[in-house]
């Protein structure tokens, strides 16, 4: 015959808390033995200075023209390193550079990074993170106050994603406002950043004569679904750059150096 022991509340609690102890050991054990196993299997490769053999991501094949973009987030750059970094026959052709954001916010980072850009032979851009619940004529203030374009730079960028628990109508019509008063001060027709499904909610048939630049991290077969052409393609968040700190956003542009220079201030 077996005799059975009945536990007290204490002997309870103890047994619980015992068990739970062991339990969240045994998954820091196996994610610590998971992390050593897969130390050597990381997709970027270094050489014996530190730098990076690659730029950590897949970089889609049928496209020629590869850049980044950027805030104070990535803190200083060594935009030297950024410039002269190569992976195979991919490099950085092209940099979208924070400036402003609202109607008061001002990039720490954006005076110095859009000098080295410039000095380092990357076709910059400057972009404004527009919120709806500010007027345009606010924003586009903030954004003349910070950015000078010059020949050879892009074309100003709206950054779109955010609604600010605005209305359809109210979105539109502050963006088509906004848009226009870049367009008439730098003289040429801004691009718009958004993702999927801003796109479709309140870009699609409504800004269809404006460059689009898409943000998409699920391939490219998700972007047939715009029955629009767009010209550029933010495909992944998580790139690695020499002279960055980090993980960087990485961007296509659909089409040759030469075309992304021709929509460049003349």
């Amino acid at each position: 015959m077996v005799r059975r022991y009945k536990l007290t509340k204490k002997g309870k609690k103890f047994f619980t808390a015992f068990t739970f102890t062991l339990l969240m050991l045994t998954v820091v054990w196996i994610s610590a033995h998971n992390c050593s196993s897969n130390k050597n299997t990381h997709t970027i490769g270094n050489d014996s200075t530190g730098n990076l053999n690659d730029f950590g991501i897949y970089l889609p094949e049928s496209y020629q023209v590869h850049g980044i973009d950027i805030s104070k987030h990535q803190k200083d750059i060594d935009w030297k390193a950024v410039s002269t970094m190569q992976a195979g026959d991919k490099k950085i052709s092209f940099v979208f550079i924070k400036a402003t954001e609202g109607a008061t916010r001002e990039d720490d980072q954006f005076c110095q990074n859009w000098e080295k850009a410039k000095e380092n032979n990357l076709l910059r851009g400057a972009y404004h993170f527009y919120r709806p619940a500010r007027t345009p004529e606010e924003q586009a203030a903030i954004f003349f106050s910070k950015v000078e374009l010059e020949t050879g730079d892009l074309p100003p960028v709206v950054d779109f994603e955010t609604t600010n628990k605005r209305s359809k109508s109210q979105i539109q019509y502050g963006l088509s406002r906004f848009l226009r008063l870049l367009e008439n001060k730098y003289k040429v027709k801004p691009i718009i950043y958004t993702n999927l499904s801003y796109y479709k909610n309140y870009i699609k048939g409504r800004f269809d004569n404006y460059p689009i630049w898409i943000a998409c991290y699920w391939g490219e077969d998700t972007l047939k679904t715009l029955d629009y052409s767009w010209h550029f393609w933010q495909h992944s968040s998580v790139g690695k750059v020499n002279g960055i700190q980090g993980s960087v956003d990485f961007n296509v542009f659909k089409g040759t150096l030469d075309e992304l220079k021709a929509m460049c201030i003349p």
